[in-house]
């Protein structure tokens, strides 16, 4: 029908962007769990918790996220886009309704981080690998701006949220949320589908692929397609990993600490910290198409090490104010956000040019597992910090020198792997 239309002319060439638009919106309504910070203050004045604990919901649903991404990357393709998505938003439902229930931070751990993570990450892999099958010359670009929506998330959903909470406390807003999200992401994903076998936007797209794969030299899309288990004994899935885990390990634990280290260390009221997470959330949103077009046009490494010094810059920026200046405090997490948002564009797009496409869905699953672990690593390294020092100037401290470390590492790369 419409669908068979596109194929021809200059139409298919303009319809497959509505699979980035449709994939877009389902990641803004996936791309919720950062809004986090939003729920951490009231989670602990409901319970009587400190950080560590506070943290925990968030920690363990970016950490299922990652482990059913891994699980899931190996049936995308055997199953229809519609059919994952909705089993994904059945539990990203569930996962939001039980947490108005929950009695104590570790039911709300269960609830929020294990059914919540782990319908995020089985929907999270298919606009991605939708797009990428419509978009096969532009795979970094394509996937990037998919990726918005999640990053864009928490402009909506953070004041939202706020608001809410205002009016219904934070245990009811919880409900309302599931309740939405169990009708719009299921409606979302009845538009989406993949192309046919081979599809190519046209021969125009062919011969400029061609081209560029001899005066660029993209050797990686020309080469033998990686299963895993290959994929994972070179060295360049091994700086790709350990790049990944760093790069999104800050980004996850300062994400998760926005609002504290606004209220409670920069003197932002709690509207004030959600407004301006709304702002971060742009930073992050277009940190994914300008870092995947940065890992197309030229190559990881060097998108990796503007990654890396751009947030020891920011680490600075906070060391040197000591939370005394709400300009370098905007500043600083809006570079934190942006550089999170870009490498949620760097890990797909390094691991479609490195080991092709055919088993992308399962390799970059198996990347992805690195998120998890950061988030895990992050978010109690940071949470302990806090409480066992009494204070936020250590976490940038620690900031600083993973950055370091994660540039260094990308540095001593040699040429044959930095693409």
């Amino acid at each position: 029908m419409i669908q068979n239309a596109a194929f021809s002319g200059t139409g298919r060439q303009t319809f497959r962007w509505l699979y980035v638009l449709t994939g877009n919106l389902l990641m803004m309504c996936l791309g919720t769990v950062y809004a986090w910070s939003v729920f951490r203050i009231p989670v602990e004045q409901t319970f009587g918790i400190g950080t560590t604990l506070s943290g925990l919901p968030y920690m363990v649903s970016l950490a299922f996220y990652a482990l059913f991404m891994l699980i899931s990357g190996k049936y995308l393709s055997r199953f229809s886009p519609r059919l994952v998505i909705t089993v994904g938003a059945l539990l990203i439902s569930a996962g939001w309704i039980g947490s108005a229930y929950a009695s104590n931070i570790y039911v709300l751990t269960l609830t929020y981080g294990v059914v919540i993570g782990a319908g995020v990450g089985i929907a999270y892999g298919v606009p991605m690998a939708v797009v990428a099958k419509w978009f096969p010359d532009k795979k970094g670009l394509a996937v990037g701006l998919v990726l918005v929506g999640f990053g864009l998330s928490p402009l909506v959903t953070a004041p939202l949220a706020r608001h809410l909470i205002e009016i219904y406390g934070g245990m009811q807003t919880f409900k309302l949320l599931g309740a939405a999200f169990g009708v719009i992401i299921p409606l979302l994903a009845f538009t989406l589908s993949y192309p046919p076998e081979h599809w190519n936007p046209d021969q125009k797209t062919k011969r400029l692929t061609s081209k560029a794969d001899t005066t660029q030299g993209t050797r990686h899309e020309r080469q033998i397609e990686y299963p895993s288990a290959v994929m994972i004994k070179t060295t360049s899935f091994k700086i790709l990993y350990a790049a990944f885990l760093i790069g999104t390990m800050i980004g996850l634990m300062l994400i998760g600490m926005t609002g504290k280290v606004a209220v409670e260390w920069v003197g932002l009221s709690q509207g004030g910290a959600a407004l301006l997470m709304s702002f971060f959330a742009v930073f992050n949103g277009i940190g994914r198409p300008a870092f995947g077009w940065l890992t197309d046009r030229f190559s990881f490494r060097r998108a990796a090490m503007l990654s890396f010094l751009s947030i020891m810059i920011a680490s600075l920026l906070m060391i040197i104010s000591n939370g005394s200046s709400q300009v370098a405090f905007g500043l600083a997490f809006s570079i934190f956000w942006f550089n999170l948002g870009g490498w949620l564009a760097i890990a797909p797009a390094s691991t479609m040019t490195l080991f092709g496409t055919l088993h992308y869905s399962q390799n970059y699953g198996v990347v992805f597992t690195a998120y998890g672990i950061g988030a895990i690593i992050g978010v109690i390294s940071s949470g302990l910090l806090v409480d066992w020092f009494g204070g936020y100037p250590t976490i940038f401290y620690l900031v600083f020198v993973l950055a370091m470390i994660g540039s260094l590492a990308v540095k001593l790369v040699s040429g044959k792997h930095s693409t």
